[in-house]
């Protein structure tokens, strides 16, 4: 079964997005219309920067119907700033920010500091085969803590962040604190994509 998933295509890697998920069997769209996002079964929010991206989702009229969806149970994976806006709850947020919400977690916006202090390390992500994957960190949050409909999938093993929480489920919602389409390597996107296959039943 081929599913369409859109690319939030207000910032962030929307190109390389698109390309791990062709790779693995979905059609990839851009999505920065209400029209366009009527017409996808699924949506990946990119890495960029949170507050960006929540002042053009209001600027494109798209924050509402995007948060409806969510609502209804579209699918959604968020990446690094995506992870943020899927978030219930962050800190260290800017005055008036807002999330699209979905994932019952509190996620901390620049938790591993700044551009300076992005590093890589590799993770084993649940769900995703074939032994760890190598994961990349820059400018990225991290969770806090999740709530009790939200399952962590997986942590930095080794290094001074050890145990921190980077990738968490909740039905069809899939977050990294990681962006894993500046890789090369697709199977969180697999995961993701076999995701919404399921979820069209």
């Amino acid at each position: 079964m081929t599913v369409t998933v859109g690319v939030l295509a207000l910032q962030g890697d929307v190109r390389e997005h698109a390309h791990a998920l062709e790779t693995e069997g979905a059609r990839a769209v851009p999505v920065r219309r209400v029209s366009e996002l009527d017409a996808v079964d699924a949506l990946v929010i990119p890495g960029g920067e949170s507050t960006t991206i929540d002042k053009l989702l209001r600027a494109f009229d798209l924050f509402d119907p995007v948060r409806e969806r969510l609502r209804a149970g579209m699918p959604a994976y968020g990446s690094c700033a995506g992870m943020i806006l899927l978030a219930d709850r962050v800190l260290g947020g800017i005055e008036g920010q807002q999330t699209l919400g979905g994932v019952d977690m509190t996620v901390r916006r620049n938790a591993f500091g700044r551009q300076v202090d992005s590093f890589e390390t590799d993770l084993s992500i649940e769900g995703v085969d074939d032994g760890p994957l190598h994961a990349v960190f820059i400018r990225a949050p991290w969770v806090e803590e999740v709530g009790p409909a939200a399952t962590v999938v997986g942590r930095v093993e080794a290094g001074p962040a050890a145990g921190r929480i980077v990738a968490v489920r909740q039905g069809p919602l899939l977050v990294t604190s990681f962006h894993p389409e500046v890789t090369g390597d697709t199977r969180v996107h697999r995961l993701f994509v076999q995701i919404v296959r399921d979820s069209q039943g």
